[in-house]
Order: structure tokens, then C-alpha cells, then sequence
């Protein structure tokens, strides 16, 4: 009679185990569920970065003749032994605004670089011919955290990255990510926007944050199971002291019997 009641009790742990683990359909993993056999979609998803506050800029503004663009380009140190000067980045202040050599103040917070190109064209129309205008944003990182397989910050060496791209630097989602309601936290020059994306419709390739923007921050929900798992973990070690005390019982009594 005892046997059978210690039988059932152990029983009674394992089922209860059991229980806790939840399993995960298709329906919660595949992404873009909706995209048919040789669909063709057509994206009206147009995107340009633009400038933000706090953006570090790399500018060089060239011509035929090196000596006349020189002024227009901040560089450290003077030039010794033949070697130029390490040329210097531009950081966007709290009014939007870079200091331009010779230019002053010039705001282009909100501008693209081709916008920016532009303005710096004409107002170097005075004192240039044909100046020759390289932009490049140096600050152009993302974060991805949450439930993906290496989260974190990373930099991006190109103009543009769409969440899939972020997504996959981070080794993709983890199988306790929740697809359909990722996270893009995005800010504007203080204002912070959060927008949500379905990764498992196909419709979220035009989503306004398919594109992101510098220090876009992507996060992945956990699902259910992955919440209970860190319950488990962080009751782990009663579960093992009521294991071991059910085992050693166990033990005990059989060898009475």
C-alpha cells in the first residue's frame, strides 16, 4: 500500500513537470506565412536616413586644387614630414547644427546626405569650383535585444538596414521569440517612438520601421514558455531539494519494505 502511494506521488512530480513545458506551433516560428508560391511583392517601402542630434559626421570637401579645399576640412595637428593631418569628425549639436570651417554654423538635423551635399555645395559656390562632397555617418549602430541568439549593439558599415539584417547579425530569434510583436524603439532628436512589426506577415516589409534609422533599438518579446523557464531557473533550487527529498523517501522506504 505505501509502495503504491510513493508510485503515485512520483508519478504525481512528473506529470506536473511535464506540464510546465509548453511546445510551440509553426503558426508562432515561420516568418512571412502569407507570401505564396512565386509571389512577386512589390515594396513602396522608400527610405533615407536623416540627421539626428548627436550624429557624428565625416565630411571631406575636395577639388582639383588640394590647397584651395584644405580650409574646408577640420583636421588635428599640423602637417609634418610629408604626412597630412588626421581630418576630423563632425558632432551635431543640441540645436542641430555643425561647425563648418569658414561656413560657421550650418543646421542639418532632419536633412539626408544628399540634402546636406546640396547645402554645402551652395554655400561653397562662393569660394570653390566644383567642390566635391563626401558625407558618411560614422554613429550608425543598432541594438537588438531580447530573445534572439547574440543580442547586443552592432555597427553598420552601409547607409541602410532593414530589421531582418539587424536580426540576423544577432544569430536570428531565438525559438522562444515571439515573431509577431517585435519591438523597434526609435528616437527622435529626444522623443522616443515605439512601433511594432508582425515578422510573420508578409505585409511587414512595408512597415515604417523595415528600415531603421541610427540607434534604432529592435527588441523580441519571450513567449510564455521561455517566462516560465526563467521562473524555473530562478526556483531551481527547491525544485532539486523536493526531487531529492522525494527520491531519497522513495529510496527509504523501499528498502524497508
Amino acid at each position: 500500500m505505501i509502495r503504491k502511494s510513493v508510485v503515485k506521488l512520483c508519478s504525481l512530480f512528473i506529470i506536473s513537470s511535464l506540464l510546465l513545458v509548453s511546445c510551440a506551433s509553426k503558426k508562432d516560428v515561420v516568418y512571412f506565412q502569407n507570401a505564396g508560391d512565386y509571389e512577386t511583392i512589390v515594396s513602396d517601402n522608400s527610405h533615407t536616413n536623416k540627421f539626428k542630434i548627436d550624429d557624428v559626421i565625416s565630411i571631406n570637401v575636395s577639388t582639383l586644387d588640394p590647397q584651395a579645399s584644405m580650409p574646408f576640412n577640420l583636421f588635428k595637428g599640423a602637417e609634418e614630414g610629408g604626412f597630412r593631418p588626421e581630418q576630423l569628425d563632425y558632432i551635431i549639436d543640441k540645436n542641430g547644427d555643425i561647425d563648418f570651417p569658414v561656413l560657421g554654423a550650418i543646421k542639418i538635423v532632419g536633412l539626408s546626405p544628399e540634402e546636406t551635399k546640396q547645402l554645402l555645395t551652395e554655400k561653397l559656390s562662393n569660394y570653390l569650383k566644383d567642390p566635391i562632397i563626401n558625407i558618411r555617418l560614422k554613429n550608425f549602430t543598432i541594438s537588438v535585444l531580447g530573445e534572439v541568439a547574440r543580442p547586443g549593439t552592432y555597427p553598420v558599415n552601409g547607409e541602410q538596414i532593414t530589421v531582418l539584417e539587424a536580426i540576423g547579425l544577432a544569430g536570428d530569434l531565438t525559438i522562444k521569440g515571439i515573431r509577431q510583436n517585435v519591438m523597434v524603439i526609435r528616437d527622435f532628436n529626444g522623443t522616443k517612438v515605439y512601433t511594432r512589426i508582425d515578422l510573420t506577415q508578409k505585409e511587414s516589409l512595408n512597415s515604417p520601421v523595415y528600415y531603421l534609422t541610427q540607434n534604432d533599438i529592435v527588441y523580441v518579446e519571450p513567449n510564455k514558455s521561455a517566462i516560465t523557464s526563467s521562473a524555473l531557473d530562478n526556483r531551481a533550487s527547491i525544485w532539486v531539494s523536493i526531487a531529492s527529498v522525494l527520491i531519497t523517501s522513495t529510496v527509504l522506504i523501499l528498502t524497508r519494505q
